[in-house]
């Protein structure tokens, strides 16, 4: 007689976790569309939280059902701001201009490391460019 944990009891507890993991995902997903949804007035995003606090399965279920396609368009929206952001900061970051190139390339010169046919010729490449 074993009085222990036994395999499928650790089964069941890792598919609870599981579900609860899952539940809270869904309940701060729709809190966040909520607050993010711009279309949605003071008022109604009250009532909505309202609604997902105080009978939360339906009040989740009533909102991926009613709002579910507004959900995904403010997480593509999201994604897509957020992708640009990226783009736009590698850009800034990344992009040297002719001026700053030049100045190192004085300040090189400046200091004996570039002679003046290699100052001339690396300044007619990057002019040229």
């Amino acid at each position: 007689m074993d009085n222990g944990i036994g395999f499928f009891d650790i089964i069941w507890s890792i598919f609870w976790l599981f579900l609860m993991v899952a539940w809270f995902w869904v309940m701060v997903s729709v809190v966040a569309d909520v607050f993010r949804s711009k279309d949605l007035s003071g008022g109604a995003k009250a009532l909505w939280i309202a609604f997902v606090i105080l009978i939360p399965w339906l009040g989740v279920l009533a909102y991926v059902l009613i709002r579910g396609e507004r959900m995904h368009q403010h997480n593509v929206e999201a994604m897509n701001q957020m992708e640009q952001a990226q783009k736009d900061y590698i850009r800034s970051v990344a992009t040297v201009s002719t001026a700053d190139e030049l100045e190192r390339l004085s300040a090189l010169k400046d200091k004996g490391v570039l002679t003046d046919e290699e100052f001339e010729a690396q300044k007619a490449k990057i002019l040229s460019a």
